[in-house]
């Protein structure tokens, strides 16, 4: 049966997807919305780029206009954080005081940015890019003349604010410590063509470099970034984008499981069956990672696990397991990278288009089973994937390689009529 109440902590996009799900599905209940960030929910994935180049206003980065919250009786609790959670009485305390009870819980608290444990870390001008306000004082300080810029880590936070930076005439530094770009999120030959269109643009890219030390001037303004080995940057700013961690104080202190995330199973409940975790907090069992359990900060995995708990609260039968295809985008420069299931496992990839012309697809196999597509400026191979992903289609390298192979032609044809198709044969094994 139906909780009398849901109560969901955290107001970023999984908890306000949550929230808006449960009134879509005619939950009928009290929904309380509870978020620390005091100018309320908003979409994260502009503040790297369009809202730091001024294209993008504030008002354009509401997850929902404040007025769709009072239309769908969902009670908003922004600028205030849960404490603490009850577990026998089902409530959560605030950091006002207020006690609010709950049926069922729903965890959605999100990660917090790493920092770097160097000395000078606290200089002014040394930022991290996660919410609102951070994106905010970076505009502000990149609103004005030439500056130098040090971008620390070349995931993809960091290189979308190196190309956004760039865009508007900076001078860009990225420094990673790994010995490529996006070493657990791409494949090799598509972190190498991203880092070669940065450095087109002009951006200074440094791999295998480790920050030691930031030093500051007479005011404690940054002013240089030493590298291991004594090599310095001058940096007049410097973003920090070196990876999060999942926000599980909250979950730690209720004795929920928790592990590199809030541990829940396959129907994203947790150890306590009144309590589920959702988007970059949660770390579930995956069909799409042989069953392994992951976190994913991903807007579609926030979104659709959201829709996956708020069918599970609503229903009346046994819940549905979660089995949503993931994917991916990144936007830099004129390149626009979307990502079709998960890559990191593959043992063999096929490429497909004109990788020099900045219009190519890689398609990823582990053991000649299609895992996962990376595009580049190929939206159609990007749509396509997702939906021979979540079929379980089965797709060889084999036929990728093939004279004229278009994904296309494939998804218009019989599953058992192989495809006609033709190459591009380069064919990296990892």
């Amino acid at each position: 049966m139906a909780p009398h109440a849901v109560v969901v902590v955290g107001a970023g996009q999984a908890g306000v997807e949550t929230a808006a799900a449960l009134r879509a599905r005619g939950f009928q209940g009290r929904v309380t919305l509870i978020g620390g960030e005091p100018p309320g929910p908003c979409h994260r994935p502009p503040l790297s780029k369009g809202y730091l180049t001024g294209d993008v206003p504030a008002a354009d980065i509401a997850l929902r206009p404040a007025e769709f919250f009072a239309a769908q009786d969902i009670d908003l609790l922004a600028g205030d954080r849960v404490v603490s959670i009850d577990r026998e009485r089902h409530t959560v305390t605030l950091d006002s005081g207020l006690r609010v009870p709950y049926g069922a819980l729903v965890l959605a608290t999100g990660c917090r940015p790493r920092t770097l444990p160097v000395p000078g870390a606290s200089l002014d001008g040394v930022s991290t890019l996660r919410g609102l306000a951070d994106a905010e004082d970076l505009r502000r300080r990149l609103d004005g003349p030439p500056r130098r810029l040090v971008v620390v880590g070349a995931g993809f936070i960091g290189l979308e604010v190196a190309a956004t930076a760039r865009g508007l005439g900076h001078e860009v530094t990225v420094v990673e410590a790994q010995a490529r770009a996006l070493a657990r999120a791409l494949t090799p030959g598509m972190a190498d063509r991203l880092v070669a269109e940065h450095r087109a643009q002009g951006v200074r890219v440094l791999l295998n470099q480790e920050v030691a030390a930031l030093h500051g001037d007479d005011e404690d303004r940054v002013h240089t970034v030493e590298l291991n080995g004594g090599r310095r940057i001058d940096a007049d700013l410097v973003v920090v984008g070196v990876g999060v961690l999942p926000d599980t104080a909250l979950a730690t202190a209720a004795e929920l499981l928790v592990g590199d995330g809030v541990v829940v199973d396959e129907r994203l409940r947790t150890s306590d069956p009144d309590v589920y975790a959702v988007g970059d907090c949660a770390r579930f069992p995956s069909p799409h990672a042989a069953g392994r359990h992951l976190r994913l900060e991903s807007v579609q995995n926030a979104t659709d696990q959201a829709k996956c708990v708020a069918a599970a609260l609503c229903g009346d039968g046994e819940p549905a397991p979660y089995t949503a295809v993931p994917w991916f985008w990144s936007e830099q420069y004129a390149l626009r990278l979307q990502i079709a299931g998960l890559t990191a496992d593959h043992d063999e990839t096929v490429t497909v288009g004109d990788r020099d012309g900045g219009r190519f697809s890689v398609f990823c196999f582990r053991e000649g089973r299609l895992i996962g597509v990376e595009s580049v400026n190929r939206p159609a191979d990007h749509g396509i994937a997702r939906r021979l992903l979540a079929a379980g289609t089965d797709l060889s390298p084999d036929t990728v390689r093939q004279p004229g192979f278009d994904l296309k032609t494939l998804a218009r044809r019989p599953a058992s009529v192989p495809p006609r198709t033709s190459v591009e044969r380069r064919t990296v094994h990892v």
